[in-house]
């Protein structure tokens, strides 16, 4: 193992912020550790005051006039995910019976588009909206896929392999024009970016990809929206999610979300500036590197996304491990696929360029010494390689 680890990874999972593990330690040391929320006793009675503070945090840390009684905790923003499509679907077709079309982009996280069979199941159909070559979906895109069946359109509020962020006020707008409700998947924003959540009938947030723990998220949705739920035997979370509330999971995360949202313009500056620095390192001419979207994209501020055409991201990616830096080829989720990404797919770059795609991602906690001592290796990395391959007799 290499002495000194740089973990640029943070799009798959953050490390964990000490606001959330003093939150979390400070739950474990009092006297509702444990406590039921759900009980009617003191103790019980004052673990729901806690969850409670939690989502009055988180529903201030989204904003969008989202009100607490609106957050629903989950275990992740694949829970939420799932919630919210399927839920929304049905209950919106549950309230007009022709709305039984679902629109989603194509360039959703896996635990949207794994969706798509489960919707025909319930008789929906389900339609995929493109991305321009920017990696943005267009109002105008989505609006020629809209009429009077569409029940709900889902796009995300920021890709997880590109870090593009999406029109969501002006998707969102549409999507109401025809009478749909609209879900974005909020995860990979929320900590890093302000979000205007204002349109958004519902969001999907997860704690670990801000700094708080794996295993704890939520879906924030208006009182007014119908929601079907998908689980059973309690009556918890107003009834749209059964099971007892992890209390010491909440309130890491609303103390992650609330350490994020104090000073996040400057965060976003500095983190920005690094990773324009970084970029325009890795691209600049002769090094092999080329950028999977324009310079003038609005994206988040801790993603560079690269791509070495002619080189496969496995390859790289494990010689960036052996010298001490962990980077993905795209989603954490699907990275068990020898496929080529299928957000780049979407956006229209050919597959043989996509194969080679890298995904470097980092907030204000990771040194910029050493993104330049990553610039250099991967710069490297590509050069041996490329000669190698050069070098490699054909048949």
């Amino acid at each position: 193992m290499p002495e000194r680890i740089a973990y640029l990874d943070h799009a798959a999972s953050s490390p964990l912020r000490p606001e959330a593990l003093a939150a979390m330690s400070a739950y474990d040391a009092s006297a509702i550790a444990g406590a039921n929320p759900n009980s009617l006793h003191t103790l019980g009675r004052a673990a729901a005051r806690e969850l409670d503070g939690a989502r009055r945090a988180l529903a201030r840390c989204l904003g969008g006039r989202f009100r607490p009684s609106d957050v629903t905790f989950t275990s992740g923003g694949t829970e939420s995910n799932n919630l919210a499509v399927i839920g929304m679907a049905e209950g919106a077709r549950g309230r007009d019976s022709r709305r039984r079309r679902v629109v989603l982009s194509a360039i959703e996280h896996d635990s949207v588009l794994d969706l798509v069979g489960p919707l025909h199941e319930r008789g929906f159909e389900v339609e995929l909206v493109r991305p321009a070559r920017s990696g943005a979906v267009g109002a105008e895109a989505l609006e020629a896929l809209l009429d009077e069946t569409c029940a709900l359109v889902s796009v995300m509020y920021a890709n997880n392999e590109t870090g593009v962020i999406q029109p969501v006020p002006a998707l969102a707008r549409a999507a109401h024009a025809a009478g749909a409700l609209f879900h974005t998947d909020a995860v990979q924003a929320l900590g890093h970016v302000p979000l205007e959540l204002s349109d958004v009938d519902a969001a999907s947030v997860a704690a670990h990809k801000l700094g708080g723990p794996v295993g704890v998220g939520a879906l924030v949705c208006r009182g007014r929206v119908p929601l079907r739920p998908l689980s059973f035997g309690g009556g918890q979370e107003q009834g749209r999610r059964a099971g007892t509330q992890d209390v010491r999971g909440a309130l890491a995360f609303a103390a992650a979300a609330e350490a994020c949202a104090a000073g996040l313009d400057a965060t976003r500056a500095l983190v920005s500036g690094r990773a324009r620095r970084l970029a325009e390192r890795l691209c600049a001419p002769g090094t092999g590197l080329v950028p999977t979207v324009p310079d003038d994209v609005d994206r988040l501020p801790g993603i560079v996304s690269v791509m070495a055409p002619g080189l496969d991201s496995e390859t790289m990616i494990l010689a960036l491990d052996q010298a001490g830096f962990e980077v993905s080829a795209g989603s954490a989720c699907s990275s068990g696929s020898l496929d080529a990404s299928h957000v780049l797919l979407a956006m229209g770059i050919p597959r043989e360029e996509a194969l080679g795609s890298l995904r470097i991602s980092f907030d204000e906690r990771v040194d910029e010494k050493d993104l330049e001592r990553f610039a250099a290796t991967l710069i490297a990395i590509v050069a041996e390689r490329g000669s190698t391959r050069a070098r490699r007799p054909r048949d």
